[in-house]
């Protein structure tokens, strides 16, 4: 007859659990030594799903944490009225700045030379911020959007990252559809991937979750 397996003990289960996981340890530990160096990131969120903009936000509210100061550069929703944009003026005004350029979706305006205007006015306002060495993080927000439609020559905004971003500054940019030439100078490329999203469900956008 085959002997029964033993059952283990509450005891052993546990020290097999903490000798896995001080394994684990040992191994990230190892590899964290030789992380040493610090620059600023090129940091592109994109993809069809949503929390590009929410996920920017965050790293900006990271940085407020911290005492770093920071901007934002809104280039399609500037016409709207989002909590981040109140939570970051009203309170972290010192901090933060904000400059709501865009003037709304491309299919709200429907004008492409105003669209292409509002786009370079906010690109103007985005070097500037970028390159005032003061600022630790700068977020161009939905630019990914006027890159999309040619707004902006894409060249030219890889180009101004590659060669005249100051070296400790990060950059997000956000937007679906981000051009193969900015993922390839990015450091940080996260694609957010649409599963399930209540819009298809007739739900519109609420405050909270969507703005």
């Amino acid at each position: 007859m085959t002997p029964e397996p033993e059952t283990q003990t509450t005891e052993e289960s546990e020290a097999r659990h903490a000798q896995k996981m001080a394994k684990k340890k040992a191994a990230r530990d190892k590899i964290m030594a030789t992380k040493s160096g610090e620059k600023g990131l090129i940091i592109v969120h994109t993809g069809a799903g949503k929390g590009k903009s929410s996920s920017a936000f965050g790293m900006i509210v990271r940085c407020v944490a911290h005492g770093l100061p920071c901007a934002v550069v809104q280039f399609i929703k500037g016409a709207w009225d989002t909590g981040e944009r109140r939570l970051l003026t009203g309170h972290f005004g010192d901090l933060c700045q904000f400059h709501a350029m865009g003037e709304g979706f491309t299919w709200e305006t429907q004008d492409r030379a105003r669209d292409i205007a509002a786009a370079r006015a906010g690109w103007e306002k985005a070097k500037e911020l970028i390159l005032d060495e003061s600022l630790r993080m700068v977020v161009l927000d939905e630019i990914n959007i006027a890159l999309r439609y040619d707004y902006l020559d894409i060249t030219e905004v890889v180009e101004f990252l590659t060669t005249r971003k100051p070296e400790m500054t990060h950059v997000v940019l956000t937007g679906r559809n981000a051009k193969d030439e900015l993922i390839e100078i990015a450091d940080l490329v996260t694609e957010m991937t649409l599963v399930k999203h209540p819009f298809r469900s007739g739900i519109k956008a609420q405050a909270g979750v969507e703005f």
